[in-house]
């Protein structure tokens, strides 16, 4: 799986703490910038995989897990720092659940949306992109 943690630099004073998130953070040029708030504790988000799309996915407040699958291996990440993101690269399911009271998930996205890129269904994903 080619899927990482990236580690988001922060300057903290005694005002407060401060996160950069600069071109050379993220592994691919930003087209997109979303946000997922007020998810209720027993739903969850995504279910579909990309044919184009990157992202990184970052817990801005709260925590969630990740769920990420190449059709071989399934991982589940728990993302719970706003200093830290998960890439995502394309072909890879993902499914998001588990959040947290207050969590905000921020996602920055390698493609404007196109609905036609998206595979929502896992046994299409399953024979498209692991034969």
């Amino acid at each position: 799986m080619n899927i990482r943690l990236i580690d988001i630099p922060k300057v903290h004073d005694k005002r407060g703490s401060l996160a950069v998130i600069e071109r050379d953070i993220i592994p691919f040029s930003l087209k997109r910038v979303y946000y997922l708030f007020d998810v209720p504790s027993d739903s969850y988000r995504g279910g579909h995989a990309h044919k184009e799309q990157e992202s990184v996915i970052i817990a801005l407040s709260g925590s969630f897990e990740v769920i990420v699958d190449d059709g071989k291996v399934k991982e589940r990440i728990m993302l719970n720092k706003p200093t830290q993101g998960l890439y995502i690269p394309t072909n890879m399911w993902r499914e998001i659940d588990n959040f947290s009271s207050g969590a905000v998930c921020l996602v920055l996205a390698s493609t404007d949306y196109n609905e036609k890129e998206y595979v929502r269904d896992y046994k299409t994903f399953k024979s498209q992109f692991v034969g």
